[in-house]
């Protein structure tokens, strides 16, 4: 028997497809959500308005379209991939052309009922495109100049239309993710190396372009780059959101000041702090434990998507698995990093616990990806 007539045949079908799901990760994102809701309930001053319900609401959505994705078939959507990619850069063009502005930058489209942002969704599929593009390609080509430039062109050209909003946070997570998932695809060490030495070179050449004619960075970046290496520079100005972060992460604790109990996100000190900065505001209230006990649950859902990657048997389920894996595992050490001063602030949310329709239903869909191919990877039908 062939690998496909395999696959084919131990395909499940109908309930059997409910049972096969990857239940645990489930009541991880299920778990990882309710600290979400219960830290805007808190940030609200004990409300489910303004920002609590909402989210409640966006994850039944989520949930049901995790649900969705998951039970059709992985084959699926790796033909859909270049479809999926050709959307989501479409809709980055028409940000361009008529997205809304919203603290000085041009991310959503409005389409009445909710904001989109086609950044987030871009994550997702630039990923598929990727796994199917080296699903496609033999190994034997992976490192091949000509078939490495390929990929490179599928990170770069959406990359460059995010910088243009400008978003510097979703482009970084683009380019790192992208180049991961290249690494993981068998692409050799040595374009990494050269595009690290580039990368330096990089950042030398933008730091000279401050004040100068061709300056590379907007003057608001520079100056998220200057409080990241000294927020006393300016605490009341442009150090404020970090300054404030350190303060009601110290201010935790061990055990954290209880809930409903944080001084920094009560009396407001706290910016945005439904959004970026709601991980200092669980830290606050529930100190090092809480901090440290959400940081766990993500880590078991990054180890559940490997898993899942390593019990494939098709490189495409493989890959997208990985490339989620990499993409969320990105999201919150990114948003972590950032709000405790070890990177610069660049607008990343916390996945799933920080406020927002866009990144809570695009995650969701990646989600039903994985769980896609955990269910429909081939078994033996007499288990």
């Amino acid at each position: 028997m062939s690998y496909l007539e395999y696959t084919v045949k131990s395909t499940p079908t109908g309930l059997r497809k409910v049972l096969y799901m990857n239940w645990p990760l489930t009541l991880l994102l299920i778990s990882v959500a309710s600290v979400g809701f219960l830290m805007l309930y808190s940030v609200a001053g004990g409300s489910f308005s303004p920002w609590a319900e909402p989210q409640m609401k966006r994850f039944a959505l989520g949930l049901a379209v995790m649900f969705a994705v998951a039970m059709v078939p992985i084959w699926f959507w790796r033909n859909m991939a270049v479809v999926a990619y050709g959307i989501s850069v479409l809709l980055l063009v028409l940000v361009d052309l008529f997205g809304v502005i919203g603290m000085g930058a041009q991310r959503w489209i409005d389409l009445g009922f909710m904001r989109l942002q086609p950044s987030e969704l871009t994550k997702i599929t630039m990923v598929m495109l990727l796994a199917a593009y080296y699903d496609w390609l033999p190994a034997r080509r992976t490192s091949h100049p000509f078939w490495v430039l390929i990929p490179v062109v599928m990170i770069l050209f959406p990359t460059f239309l995010v910088l243009t909003q400008p978003d510097l946070g979703t482009a970084i997570l683009l380019v790192t993710a992208g180049g991961g998932l290249m690494f993981l695809a068998g692409v050799h060490w040595a374009y990494f190396a050269v595009v690290i030495a580039a990368g330096i070179g990089l950042v030398s050449t933008v730091f000279k372009s401050r004040g100068t004619d061709w300056q590379l960075l907007k003057d608001y970046q520079f100056r998220r780059i200057d409080t990241f290496l000294d927020p006393s520079q300016d605490p009341l100005g442009a150090g404020y959101h970090i300054t404030q972060s350190k303060i009601a992460l110290g201010s935790g604790g061990w055990a954290g000041r209880g809930f409903m109990q944080g001084t920094q996100s009560r009396l407001n000190f706290l910016p945005e702090k439904h959004t970026d900065f709601i991980f200092t505001t669980l830290a606050e209230e529930f100190g090092f434990v809480g901090g440290m006990s959400l940081l766990a649950l993500y880590t078991l859902i990054v180890v559940f998507c490997v898993a899942t990657a390593l019990a494939s048997r098709d490189r495409f389920s493989s890959l997208v698995t990985l490339g989620i894996a990499i993409t969320f595992f990105l999201f919150f050490a990114v948003n972590m990093s950032m709000v405790m001063g070890l990177a610069p602030v660049v607008g990343v949310p916390l996945p799933m616990v920080s406020y927002g329709g866009s990144a809570m239903l695009v995650l969701m869909a990646a989600f039903g990806l994985v769980q896609s191919a955990h269910i429909h990877r081939p078994r033996d039908r007499t288990r």
